[in-house]
């Protein structure tokens, strides 16, 4: 697999969903049109852009010079940054601002942000009189690649991380990839574990190609755009087959009934970023299904070998300030979403790009591997 070389047109990957199919539009430069991407889709529509105080500093002007070019009126509706803000009194006063800035069902809400901004306006539109559409303009790797595709929206709830929430399908997806250029180094690491899980999970010449070619995907060449056009494909692909994860869409949990445990444990903070919990979920999701001779150890050396090559933690001893003790993660690993009936489900791996659903995992592994782990 090689990288695309760049040109001035962007990449359009569509989401194959009858009469709620959308296109995601990747390439540099895009914000730039997002005023007249939105007057093709919803002649006449007038936006409200939620967005965070940071990424307002750096791109909100610029969009709204493009909403005010192609004649679209805009309300503005600024949160906090972090993880912090996706709870219900923010929530509440994002859904008061949206009504208060007139917004009809015919109009549009814009995410401009991150997963938090996009979770958090996607939910928001998701009520608001009862559903309205809304754009994903995307501002991080994670974002791009995972998050602003596949309609989960949602918020946390003090007994784990997006326990509250709805499906509802964006009306598009507009990935400008310079917008990652005022990324904070760690934010876009962090969303690389995002990249490298669609690899690990299901496309094992893509991991490899990662392998030769991160280096270029961190520094903004073409490889950025390929990777992110990668992981839409296969992200699409999935959710249309499997829209409300019934079945498929479960594989794309890799890495996260450890990782949301984790984050939960150290409060949705700064301390365990959600990329750095989804690559250390990854790394003992690897570890575990080696431990239950599912998977190879040199499999699981290899995938974590490369997120500690690119600098994210692969070991519990690697956050800041320590994680919760084995009877606390236990008990958010059983808030997990993909538990049933009180039966604990785990995304496994048979080797890289081999992962599968395995339900009914046994308490008493899980209990035993988290034991080993956080003790070293």
């Amino acid at each position: 697999m090689t990288a695309l070389l760049r040109t001035n047109e962007p990449i359009v990957v569509p989401v194959a969903l009858g009469d709620r199919a959308y296109d995601i539009v990747i390439g540099r430069g895009l914000l730039a049109s997002l005023g007249a991407r939105i007057k093709a889709l919803r002649p006449g529509a007038r936006t409200a852009i939620v967005t965070d105080e940071t990424v307002a500093r750096h791109h909100l002007a610029a969009a709204e010079a493009s909403l005010a070019a192609a004649g679209i009126e805009t309300a503005r509706i600024l949160v906090p940054p972090g993880e912090s803000s996706k709870n219900v009194a923010t929530f509440e006063r994002v859904c008061e601002a949206i009504i208060a800035a007139r917004i009809e069902r015919g109009d549009l809400a814009i995410a401009l942000g991150g997963g938090v901004i996009g979770d958090l306006a996607g939910f928001a539109a998701s009520c608001v009189r009862r559903g309205i559409d809304f754009v994903q303009v995307p501002t991080s790797l994670l974002a791009q690649v995972d998050s602003s595709v596949g309609g989960k929206t949602g918020i946390n709830s003090r007994h784990g991380k997006n326990l509250i929430g709805a499906f509802h399908q964006p009306a598009l997806v507009i990935a400008d990839t310079a917008l990652l250029d005022t990324l904070d180094p760690r934010e876009f690491r962090a969303g690389y574990a995002e990249v490298a899980k669609y690899g690990l999970l299901g496309d094992a010449a893509f991991f490899a190609w990662l392998e030769s070619n991160w280096k270029d995907l961190f520094a903004g060449g073409a490889a950025r755009e390929h990777a992110i056009a990668v992981c839409c494909r296969a992200k699409a692909g999935i959710v249309a087959r499997d829209e409300r994860e019934t079945g498929e869409r479960a594989l794309l949990n890799l890495g996260h009934t450890f990782g949301h445990a984790l984050e939960a444990g150290c409060g949705f903070s700064s301390r365990l970023l959600h990329g750095e919990a989804v690559a250390l979920g990854m790394a003992m999701a690897f570890e575990f299904s080696a431990r239950k001779g599912l998977a190879s150890a040199a499999d699981a050396q290899r995938a974590v070998a490369h997120l500690a090559a690119v600098g994210l933690p692969t070991h519990v001893s690697q956050v800041a300030g320590g994680v919760p003790g084995v009877d606390a993660l236990m008990d958010l690993i059983a808030q997990d979403k993909k538990v049933k009936r009180g039966k604990l489900t785990f995304i496994l791996v048979r080797g890289i790009g081999q992962a599968f659903i395995e339900n009914n995992v046994d308490p008493a592994e899980v209990r035993a591997f988290l034991a080993e782990r956080t003790a070293r």
